[in-house]
């Protein structure tokens, strides 16, 4: 990890944007009421037919217009991630009040997190090969499949010209994206950042985590004694980041101050997290942060409703914080919004920032009975009043990767 130089208002990152598409809401103003209130937003999975399957149900997005943000004369030539991750973009700079015409556009960079890219795409040729359609295949077609043209387009859309990258860290790629996001803003306090993640509900994911029998029939129940697993889903969450000094040089709102990250890999499973891995993540953002862990006042868990999941999340956190973790609020909003892979940890990072601007931690929704493995706060059902001012938001991964952000009250 790149040597952090020393903080003043031009080395700290702020958050001062945040863009949403989700199941519970376009923007961040409905999918925090609707987060608030404990909503799910799980349904039944219309986009495509799951006759075959065991499982029916996700966090699909209803009510998205992509027209509403993009030209319908653009849209036949970018895939869903990519028309999502647009419409949160600019979600995100209009909610932050940046003109992008008054700004210079190399001082605008993107790092964006996914886990499938533009899958829909694949399987869309994939089906072409299978019922001897070939001949019928658009090639243009292969150019926007892969994940890169994501964050290409969003470029395209909006102007920026400055640093473009991709993360695909399977589903903690949106915190590799905003922890990279803070160190490009650290060395360069002029730029501006959109940073976070997007994954469109995906056939080919769908399939695989029914063929792991990790998905829950009908809903998700983190920490519950009784959970039967995870529920797979979409969205897109992008954050406009900036240092302190050009946020008060403007006049901004700030949502919350990054005070760093934290990441490892463990290598023990390419399926199973790992609370060695958990734990080294963060501590090193703890260290890097310079936050003692008895300051830290919240934890949004990574959560996904698995039983091997939750419960080496646990461990590994018992590893950093012991009997005190039992103390610090914890919770898990996939079980309102499902499991959206690689746009997760950054929708996750965007109701943390809330919560922490709010004063209300948000609740961890379907929880029935306690599990006497499960030792933790988890804010059962109903979100709660409670001042936050340093705050965790973990993500863990297939293949090992874990990431963890330290955020801070502003």
């Amino acid at each position: 990890m790149i040597k952090k130089p020393e903080k003043n208002d031009s080395r700290r990152v702020v958050i001062t944007g945040l863009g949403v598409i989700s199941s519970l809401g376009i923007g961040w103003q409905d999918f925090w009421k609707n987060l608030l209130a404990g909503k799910s937003g799980i349904s039944k999975i219309e986009s495509f037919d799951t006759s075959g399957y065991d499982r029916h149900y996700g966090g699909e997005v209803k009510n998205f217009d992509p027209s509403k943000f993009i030209s319908k004369r653009k849209l036949p030539y970018m895939g869903r991630a990519s028309q999502m991750a647009i419409a949160a973009s600019k979600l995100a700079l209009k909610d932050a009040a940046l003109d992008l015409k008054s700004l210079s556009e190399e001082k605008i960079g993107i790092c964006l997190g996914t886990t499938m890219g533009e899958s829909q795409i694949l399987e869309e040729l994939n089906k072409d090969f299978i019922f001897n359609r070939m001949n019928k295949i658009d090639p243009s077609q292969i150019t926007i499949y892969p994940a890169n043209i994501i964050s290409s387009n969003i470029a395209k859309e909006i102007g920026a010209g400055a640093d473009n990258y991709v993360f695909s860290t399977a589903c903690a790629s949106g915190n590799y994206s905003i922890g990279y996001a803070c160190d490009l803003i650290r060395f360069d306090a002029n730029k501006r950042i959109l940073c976070g993640g997007v994954d469109a509900l995906s056939g080919i994911a769908f399939t695989g985590f029914c063929r792991l029998l990790s998905m829950a029939p009908e809903k998700c129940q983190p920490f519950d004694k009784n959970r039967k697993g995870m529920m797979l889903g979409e969205g897109a969450g992008i954050l406009v980041l900036e240092s302190l000094r050009n946020a008060k040089k403007r006049k901004a709102n700030i949502y919350a101050e990054i005070l760093g990250y934290g990441l490892s890999n463990d290598v023990e499973s390419m399926t199973s997290p790992s609370p060695y891995g958990i734990s080294k993540a963060t501590e090193r953002a703890l260290r890097e942060s310079k936050v003692d862990k008895l300051q830290v006042n919240y934890i949004n868990m990574h959560g996904t409703g698995t039983l091997e999941n939750d419960r080496a999340e646990c461990l590994g956190l018992k590893k950093v914080f012991g009997n005190n973790l039992k103390k610090i609020p914890v919770s898990s909003i996939k079980s309102m919004l499902s499991h959206t892979l690689g746009a997760s940890s950054a929708l996750e990072t965007i109701a943390t920032s809330l919560m922490i601007k709010n004063g209300k931690v948000l609740p961890t929704i379907n929880f029935e009975i306690k599990d006497p493995e499960i030792d933790i706060d988890c804010v059962p059902n109903r979100y709660r009043e409670h001042k936050i001012n340093i705050a965790l938001n973990n993500s863990l991964a297939f293949g090992g990767n874990t990431a963890c952000l330290v955020l801070k009250k502003y």
